[in-house]
């Protein structure tokens, strides 16, 4: 399935099969004098006065045999992403309808009340957006294509100039594409070699394996991946788009690309959900595409650990300790909460090689968020308040919400270990994701500012949203390039 969309500057009423119109809250169709529909006037009026009686968005009306009118009502917009919402319920409406060619007039967007200069830009991607679908494994595949073009009156026409919005694009689904490559096929091994792959885009990619990690000393990501026959990874990935010498920004990502519990087994039932239990990663290396495919003007940086949590003969046991990067050593009471040792060691890594002006983690690290917050928020925890609050504001604006989350050093006691330097999991009960977050902030050792998100209830779905389908949605992407372009770039 996917949208196919081409640019004439003019065109034949006789090659239209289905218009698009939009019309503004007032229901009045600017621009329809330059489009050949005059002897459908009164039957276009008609549709539209009983469209006026109904709480909808769409109309669709034939107006001969082989030829229809698609009406999209476009209310008072508020910001970019409701623009974005609309395109993807008009691909839905499309979809669902089995309308494979239609057409938008440019002079009718210009006419309609429309002032956004990138409205189109914004539709489509909405589109684009809600049309991602995973059926790379299917024997029998529905290639379906949904034609759109655009025509004009005028030349050149204005269309994603700037390439922004099909960098966010790939960036997005690459995400997406990752997190639903299941486990026998996106293992350690072969995500690595895929990252490999990114410096074709001007990234400086690079993988440390197992033996560079032994000798860095990081002792707790390689001990989560111990009881696979896959290798255990730490790739960094950069892109230096600014000419100054700018601290770098850094994203780092949970990539346990599958889960089992290792030694404390998880129950059988929706294990194979645990293909996405390296979507923080996922979200990390999708940003960086998009990052370099818009040349971003910023500097940054991607650290993602890859593991496999399998409960081999060589795997970790509950009550290992062992000694992290930073020299802090870990009691492991439970291999399940394994998440939290790869990204310890990767953020102490990345705070200490890069130095950055800040590092967000993404991890689907605690279903205890998911009691929290469900699948509408994901947990916001951080040790600076100006980070947080430009993360949360973005988050509303691109409709990928965040909710801040405690952090305070009452809680340390509940991580404090009497046979380490702490345990890895609060065996007391209660406060699961931020006894987590704060098993997390040991591991910043400069005070470097930090936030952690918890994704766990925001990287799959299993009815799909405003903007994705169902299956992976590529959460995060979206809110960290408009993170970035608002405050950074």
């Amino acid at each position: 399935m996917s949208i196919k969309i081409s640019i004439k500057k003019t065109i034949s009423d006789k090659d239209v099969k289905n218009y698009v119109l939009f019309c503004n809250e007032n229901f009045k169709i600017n621009g329809i004098n330059k489009i050949s529909l005059k002897n459908q006037s009164k039957q276009i009026e008609k549709s539209i006065n009983s469209f006026k009686s109904k709480d909808k968005n769409f109309l669709s009306l034939n107006i001969n045999p082989t030829q229809k009118i698609i009406l999209i009502k476009i209310e008072k917009i508020q910001n970019s992403t409701e623009i974005e919402k609309i395109g993807a319920k008009f691909f839905n409406y499309i979809k669902s309808n089995s309308i494979f060619d239609v057409n938008i007039f440019n002079n009718n967007i210009r006419e309609t009340s429309i002032k956004n200069s990138n409205f189109l830009d914004e539709f489509l991607h909405g589109a684009k957006l809600k049309s991602y679908n995973f059926d790379k494994y299917k024997s029998k595949r529905k290639n379906e294509v949904f034609n759109i073009v655009i025509s004009s009156d005028k030349s050149p026409l204005k269309f994603d100039q700037n390439k922004r919005y099909n960098s966010l694009l790939e960036g997005t689904n690459f995400t997406k594409d990752l997190v639903s490559e299941p486990g026998n096929i996106l293992h350690p091994d072969e995500y690595a070699r895929r990252l490999k792959q990114l410096s074709k885009y001007g990234l400086k990619v690079v993988v440390y394996d197992k033996n560079k990690l032994k000798k860095l000393g990081m002792n707790a990501l390689l001990g989560v991946g111990q009881g696979s026959i896959r290798g255990s990874f730490l790739v960094t990935i950069e892109w230096n788009g600014s000419k100054s010498k700018n601290k770098p920004l850094a994203f780092v990502g949970k990539g346990v690309c599958f889960d089992t519990g290792g030694i404390s087994l998880k129950p059988a039932k929706f294990m194979e959900d645990m293909t996405y239990d390296m979507a923080g990663s996922a979200v990390v290396v999708g940003l960086m595409k998009n990052l370099a495919l818009r040349k971003a003007k910023v500097n940054a940086v991607g650290v993602v650990g890859l593991v496999e949590n399998m409960p081999g003969g060589n795997a970790q046991r509950p009550g290992d300790i062992v000694k992290s990067y930073s020299g802090k050593t870990i009691e492991v009471l439970n291999t399940d909460a394994e998440g939290r040792l790869v990204l310890a060691d990767a953020l102490t890594f990345t705070e200490e090689k890069f130095k950055p002006k800040f590092i967000v983690d993404l991890a689907t690290l605690t279903g205890a968020i998911i009691v929290s917050l469900g699948s509408e928020y994901a947990g916001l925890f951080s040790n600076d308040d100006k980070l947080s609050n430009q993360i949360f504001k973005v988050g509303e604006k691109v409709d990928e919400k965040v909710w801040r989350m405690p952090l305070h050093k009452n809680y340390d006691k509940l991580m404090d270990s009497k046979n380490a330097d702490m345990q890895n999991i609060n065996y007391v009960g209660g406060a699961g994701s931020t006894t987590a977050a704060q098993f997390l902030q040991r591991f910043i050792l400069n005070k470097t500012p930090w936030a952690h998100l918890d994704i766990a209830g925001m990287a799959f779905s299993k009815y799909g949203g405003a903007l994705n389908s169902q299956g992976a949605t590529g959460f995060g992407v979206r809110l960290l390039n408009q993170l970035i372009e608002d405050h950074y770039e």
